[in-house]
């Protein structure tokens, strides 16, 4: 078998680019001296590099004259190819601005509706001060979430994520607890909401796939438990109307219930046992980490969660 080596990747394997930025500033100066001052470099430094340049050319490029040098045939032919490299480099090495006031496009994020309801009014604010130009969408998170980031088809994730994978980085917004909503005249709203009156309601539950058990299920079950779920749907927002119009009730988490409860139509209850708290997050894909247009938005989404939670949670 023959292998083929581009003599280009041989010969840049054992080239020092920074003689290119050397050869950039002699053929600009036409001076050694000039050069090495703009190079920074000493005199005898700048004549070295091209003495190199030479070698690695093989033509003299700066050529003696009776005003000083002038550039050969050679180096006038390379100036420039040279000039549009060194420029590509910068471009390449030079972080991609972002400017929010003159930025177009759009934006993808994952939330639950009620989150969503929660967070975009002050989202909206936030573009329309900073970023005008700026739009976004919001939609359910999914089966996977996670996949979306990884594809490129969100840019965030907003919910509870309690581990994330290799790849995706993942930010605490708040703590939150779970409560238990139900219409305000429910029988249950009256008097102490005991595991036994708990477990006896009919529930309703919010699921993307509409099978199989939920955390709350599976944390009943772990505790030797099991509550009725009479329904599950996909969505908080279908899940609260039902809930102010039957004798149905959910446990969600408090932030996304404080909204409801405050029009009055429905009571807020602690369940009658320890759940525990858990992190409501922010997740993104690490290729995106310092993305200037990502940082933006994180900080926007940051910034949201915290003035929209209700009361502060360490």
């Amino acid at each position: 078998m023959v292998y083929i080596v581009s003599m280009t990747e041989v010969d840049l394997r054992g080239i020092d680019l920074n003689l290119l930025v050397a050869l950039d500033a002699l053929i600009e100066e036409r001076n050694v001296t000039r050069a090495g001052g703009r190079l920074r470099m000493s005199q005898p430094a700048a004549s070295r590099a091209l003495g190199r340049l030479r070698a690695l050319f093989s033509d003299a490029l700066l050529v003696d004259s009776q005003g000083g040098y002038v550039l050969s045939a050679r180096a006038e032919a390379i100036r420039p190819a040279l000039r549009r490299a060194l420029a590509g480099i910068g471009e390449m090495l030079q972080a991609p601005a972002f400017d929010p006031s003159t930025a177009r496009g759009r934006v993808r994020l994952l939330m639950p509706d009620l989150m969503a309801a929660t967070l975009a009014p002050h989202l909206l604010l936030r573009f329309a001060a900073e970023a005008p130009g700026l739009d976004f969408d919001i939609a359910a998170p999914g089966a996977d979430p996670i996949e979306a980031l990884e594809s490129d088809d969100a840019d965030a994730v907003v919910g509870v994520i309690d581990e994330a994978p290799a790849g995706i980085r993942r930010r605490r917004l708040y703590l939150d607890r779970l409560v238990t909503l139900m219409r305000a005249d429910h029988r249950a709203a009256v008097g102490r909401l005991t595991l036994a009156r708990f477990l006896a309601l009919e529930h309703m539950t919010v699921s993307v796939t509409g099978v199989g058990p939920s955390s709350l299920d599976e944390l009943l079950a772990r505790l030797g438990h099991a509550r009725r779920v009479k329904l599950r749907v996909p969505n908080f927002f279908a899940a609260v109307e039902i809930a102010a119009r039957s004798d149905l009730v959910m446990t969600l988490p408090s932030s996304l219930a404080q909204t409801e409860s405050a029009r009055g139509r429905l009571a807020v209850l602690r369940p009658p046992l320890e759940l525990g708290r858990f992190a409501m997050s922010l997740v993104w894909h690490a290729r995106h980490q310092d993305a200037p247009r990502h940082v933006w938005l994180r900080r926007a989404i940051v910034a949201a969660a915290t003035a929209s939670d209700p009361s502060p949670r360490t």
